[in-house]
């Protein structure tokens, strides 16, 4: 059975309250709280059942489905920091020469900032267990392009996403323990859950404005600065493959990477073509990741495409798949 990403609906709650409550804690965008969830597809239903001409506040959620049941998510944001400060940690450089010691002082330091406002984001990606195999992780990471790609209007011209930072069996984070918890005097676990209920910026609001000097940190929060999390590091190879860039930013709670790119030099997404279904038929042609419909219709997965009179031609599998027939509109980027 051919896997497809397809956009999100209600009925999809139980799968994805289940996935919530295997993530092990550190997923904001994916909380274990069905009504929170509900929540967030009744908005990414909203935003996938409106045209809008620019990046809105508006939340894109999708899952991926084996032909049985949805084993995988992911999201987009289409922009962020609009209705509430996006805040990160910047890693700054200072420097200054000594002359009695004759040697140059360095120290890197961290900065409450909101530099990403605006951007758009993905993120929310998550595989159960059982499905991490066949490619499924990158399907669901590129899909997201293509949407991108065929809805270029709604996102920003930069795109960040945010990886987990290291968190571990117990719910516990260095990075949190070494700044945040201190001030706040609760676990990571509880403020976990506390953003995942309220959203992050409401602790973020009350973080000291004093800069942080990382050599004040103890060892262990700051051996894990800028560190995905070891399940996050698949992720983060998928993103650098697509030109994403760790640009000195991280998460303000448990240290995890920002990674960047500016939007139309996303891999993926720059490569996209489109074209018109002229046949339907095994083509030994290329393999690519491919996509169909707009909006609530979009449903993409791998597939063959070879060129075919003035269009293309699909190989069945992908073409029952995406539920297209002859005449349809594709688009697609090389595998």
């Amino acid at each position: 059975m051919t896997m497809v990403v397809r956009a999100a609906g209600l009925d999809d709650l139980p799968a994805l309250d289940a996935m919530a409550r295997s993530t092990g804690g550190g997923f904001v965008n994916l909380p274990p709280d069905r009504d929170k969830l509900r929540d967030r597809l009744t908005a990414a239903i909203a935003a996938f059942g409106h045209e809008q001409g620019q990046p809105d506040d508006d939340r894109f959620l999708f899952v991926l489905e084996d032909g049985t049941a949805a084993c995988g998510t992911c999201q987009i944001f289409a922009r962020v920091g609009g209705n509430t400060p996006f805040y990160s940690y910047r890693i700054d450089r200072r420097s200054a020469w000594c002359a009695g010691l004759a040697r140059a002082i360095e120290t890197d330091e961290l900065t409450v900032c909101t530099d990403h406002h605006g951007c758009s984001e993905v993120g929310g990606l998550f595989l159960r267990a059982d499905a991490r195999a066949a490619g499924a992780g990158a399907l669901l990471a590129r899909s997201r392009y293509l949407f991108m790609a065929m809805h270029r209007a709604r996102f920003a011209a930069t795109t960040i996403a945010e990886l987990r930072g290291v968190v571990d069996a117990d719910g516990g984070a260095p990075f949190w323990d070494g700044i945040a918890g201190r001030f706040f005097g609760i676990g990571f676990a509880e403020a976990d859950a506390f953003n995942a209920a309220n959203g992050t910026h409401v602790l973020a609001d009350m973080m000291p404005r004093t800069p942080v000097l990382l050599a004040m940190l103890d060892a262990r929060a700051r051996d894990v600065v800028g560190v995905p999390h070891p399940s996050g590091r698949p992720a983060m190879r998928l993103l650098e493959k697509e030109g994403f860039r760790h640009d000195r930013h991280i998460d303000l709670f448990d240290g995890g990477p920002t990674m960047t790119a500016a939007t139309d030099r996303i891999e993926t997404l720059r490569r996209a073509r489109t074209a018109s279904v002229c046949a339907i038929a095994a083509t030994g042609g290329a393999p690519v990741v491919v996509a169909s419909g707009r909006l609530a219709a979009f449903r993409c997965c791998f597939g063959t495409v070879a060129p075919h009179g003035d269009g293309i031609a699909i190989d069945p599998a992908a073409a029952a798949a995406l539920g297209v027939a002859t005449g349809d509109i594709l688009t697609y980027s090389p595998r």
